[in-house]
Order: C-alpha cells, then structure tokens, then sequence
C-alpha cells in the first residue's frame, strides 16, 4: 500500500441511502445527525467518512426491514481503551526502518487525530518469544535481587516506548507481563518448557515486578499495571511457567500483593490469568472467590486462543465471569492470528477475526482490548523460536516500507472514536449477519460500530427512540457511525 494513502484521509462520499424508498411511516423530523466511516474489501474505503445520515421518524419499524436498534438510556461497563503491545520483537523492527516510517508508525498507532488513538500499551518483563534472544535483569542465584539491571531494555524497547508515549500525548496505559522468571528460580532450571517457580524464589519473584517497575518509573515510563503471569496453564517451546489456580491465588495474596503494597506500588493495577477463555471461569473464580486475594486484583486478563475448543471462540465465558464478579474488569490482553504468510497480508478475514471478538467479548462485558505486536519485520518476527504472527502493521526491513493489514483499520474503528470512560450501550441487529456494539462517549457522542461479514450488501436503519436512518452495509466491511 502506498503511503499517501495509509493514513486516516477522510473521503467524504455521496449516499444512495437517502434515495432510498422509504415506508410510509417516515416523517421528516429534524435535530438527528450522524457520520459514517467505513472499511470494506474490494475497495479503498479505509476508515473513510463515506455518509451523513438524517433521522427520520419511525415509530414502528416492521419485520421485513432489517434494523439495528441503539437505547443509550441503557447502559453497562465502563471502557477503559485499546492498544498494543511493544515487544522486543516490536522495538527491534522499528529501529530497522527509516526514519519517515518510523515516524508514520507512532502517528498511525497513538495520533488521535491522525491516526487510530491507542491508549494502552503491554510489554514484557523478561524475554517472551518475541524476542531475538533470552535474558533477564538479573545474575544467576541472585536471590536478593542486587544486580537487577535493565540495561538490555535501554537499546530498542524503552526508547521505542519513549516515542509512543510522546506521540500519545504524554500518556499510554502502559502494563508489564511476564512470560518466565530466570531459569534459576524455576524447577526445570529452563526458562523455555513451562516449569515452575520455586516455593523459595516466590518472594524474590514477587519482589522481582517492584524492581521492574521502579526501573522503568527512573527512565520516565511509568508502568500502569502488572499481570501475574501470561498464559500460566500453557507449557510453550518459548518463555513459560505453570501456575494452577491456587498456587497464583498464594501467590499473588502472600506475596506479590503484600510486596507492591510495601513498595508503594498499591495504586499500580493487577490483572490475573491473562490466559484463554476456556478455563476463564474456573480461573477467575479461585481468584476472586478468595477475598485475600480478590482485593488486589484490578481485574481479569483473557487472550483468543482456543487449542482445545475445537476452534469455538468461547465468548459466553467472557459473560460468565462478569456476570459473577461485576465489579471486576475483563481485559482482553494478547490475541493474534498466528502462522504468518507474508502473501497473506490481504487476507480480508484477518481484519474480520478482530472485529467478530472485540463485538462479541464488549458485548459480554469486556472493559479493554490490547493486540498482540503492534510491529513486527517481513517475516512475521523476530521471534528467537519461529512462532511468527501477523500484526496490524509489518515494516519491511529491506524496503523501509510499512505493509499495514486490514486488522489495522478494524481496530481503529473502535479505538479511534470510543473515549475512555465510555460506557457501553444497546445496540442489537435484527438479523444475525449483522454484528454489533455500541458506546456513549462522556461527552453525551455516541459510537456504534455495525459488522457485515457476508458477501452480500445488507441495507439497514439504525433506530432509536421512534428516530431512524438507512444505511447500507457494504459486503465485508465494518462502519463506525457516531453523532
């Protein structure tokens, strides 16, 4: 894709909606606006401003017409923003890119203006599997954590973090993750394979998420949340450990809970199981059900995968969990589609999985929705195992040339026009091709974003209170109509 065209440039293009026949029902009724951007396949609709709608009275619409119905009078969880992550991996292929490519990716990811507005931003404590190599901050058998030293962050990461944060505004709800402690403390003496912690390193771990944070509160990153562990039921090839559900409830209430208290770190937020949906119930549950441990839980992390759902995306568990514990979040913390094939980058349903999730898990109560890499190379790396993924955005090493996927503009559909402290709203389809969900923004905007993910156009009225507008959902495509 060129680049005179990768960034959000507004087109603003003629409706047919408004030539639409209309029932008989509709009166003109004046005061009722709104705007319609929309990404579609087959075309070059990217984010682009392609109507104006006019509410028109529609007391009551009829079965044969295909509606989606908002009442922002009814409202649920609070949102508290996307973003990304900033790997290793993310940072490297960065500062292998030139100089105007680099400045188009922060503009294109954190501008709220220019671009699609992230406000979240993940990293990783340690190395993950998104990392050229395998390090830690410490010396081997350092229990008291003496040599604690986060000179390898210094070269690519923390001034690629540096950079977003400025872009953002000077604020990114930046949190840490850690795929494994040092070999040492585990007992499989691996890093890599799962393995688990050992009972005499829990405090010198626990201890371990302090000195990270205050490591990076001196280089000017101020760190907004920590989860416990990511993925602690899966036993990678990469950077793992195994915690069942009650070794990270003791965990976290005897001693990592305590050690951020005693830090000063009481405001720093905590999100657990930072895992899949399949075992989110059971999970959560042994977490929040343990009052000791439950008040030091900010909320509940979940990723995408489902290796033993047999390909089931699992959402009513998202549910589940904010239905039995609602004053607790559900943050959506990694997802990604894996397997990368650089001939793939315009596959239409890459951009499509994150839209069919985000409607689905919003819907069911999820509060924040972090991807995976925010960049990474032609390759689909570097990653030091060979597990490369697809991101929103690849950067060509050898060209300089950003490569940007259609997930990039799916995202943005939800991340540039929903304001943190939104609440979610009604919207429900009449017919189940259509997928959506809906926001009001603190300052009274709302937001609704309406997915076709079939071949055909499927024209429609957004209604509300008596009010309606036709739209015409395009074949493959997302809209995000605000007013």
């Amino acid at each position: 894709m060129k680049k005179s065209v990768i960034l959000l440039g507004y087109v603003f293009l003629l409706s047919c909606n408004e030539n639409r026949d209309q029932p008989e029902s509709v009166s003109p009724s004046a005061g009722k606006y709104a705007r319609v951007y929309t990404t579609a396949d087959s075309s070059q609709l990217r984010l682009t401003l392609t109507d104006t709608l006019v509410f028109r009275a529609m007391p009551q619409p009829l079965e044969t017409q295909v509606c989606v119905f908002v009442d922002p009078s009814k409202t649920f969880q609070s949102y508290f923003g996307i973003g990304g992550a900033l790997t290793d991996a993310a940072a490297e292929t960065f500062y292998k890119l030139p100089a105007s490519s680099q400045e188009e990716l922060l503009h294109a990811y954190f501008d709220k203006e220019k671009g699609i507005g992230y406000t979240v931003g993940r990293t990783n404590i340690n190395s993950c599997d998104f990392s050229s190599d395998t390090y830690t901050y410490v010396s081997d058998d350092d229990k008291s954590l003496s040599s604690f030293n986060i000179g390898h962050d210094r070269k690519y990461k923390i001034p690629f973090i540096k950079a977003a944060i400025k872009v953002a505004g000077g604020k990114l709800n930046l949190f840490a993750s850690p795929w494994s402690p040092p070999a040492w403390m585990k007992d499989n003496n691996d890093m890599l394979h799962g393995g688990k912690l050992k009972p005499d390193f829990y405090s010198s771990w626990a201890n371990y998420y302090t000195r990270f944070i205050r490591a990076y509160e001196k280089e000017g990153i101020p760190v907004w949340g920590i989860t416990i562990q990511n993925e602690p039921m899966a036993t990678q090839r990469w950077e793992s450990c195994i915690y069942t559900g009650e070794e990270e409830r003791d965990f976290l209430k005897n001693y990592l809970g305590p050690a951020m208290q005693q830090e000063g770190l009481g405001d720093i937020k905590i999100i657990g199981w930072d895992h899949n949906r399949d075992l989110l119930y059971q999970r959560a549950s042994t977490l929040l059900n343990d009052p000791d441990a439950a008040k030091y839980l900010w909320g509940i992390g979940f990723h995408w995968y489902e290796p033993w759902s047999g390909g089931d995306p699992m959402y009513d568990n998202v549910q589940r969990v904010h239905e039995a514990f609602p004053d607790k979040n559900l943050f959506f913390t990694e997802g990604c589609k894996e397997a990368f094939d650089l001939q793939k980058v315009k596959d239409w349903s890459l951009g499509e999985k994150y839209g069919a999730n985000m409607i689905h898990d919003f819907n069911n109560g999820m509060t924040g929705f972090t991807d995976w890499n925010i960049l990474l190379d032609e390759t689909g790396g570097p990653n030091h195992v060979g597990n490369f993924c697809f991101a929103p955005i690849h950067g060509n090493t050898k060209t300089g040339e950003l490569i940007y996927t259609n997930e990039y503009y799916y995202i943005g559909h939800f991340s540039k026009f929903i304001q943190p402290g939104a609440r979610r709203m009604v919207s429900s389809a009449s017919r189940s091709q259509l997928l959506t969900t809906a926001f009001k923004n603190e300052n009274g905007e709302r937001v609704i974003i309406v997915m076709n993910p079939t071949a055909n156009a499927i024209p429609y009225y957004i209604w509300m209170d008596g009010q309606a507008a036709p739209v015409n959902a395009l074949p493959h495509s997302i809209a995000t109509i605000v007013w």
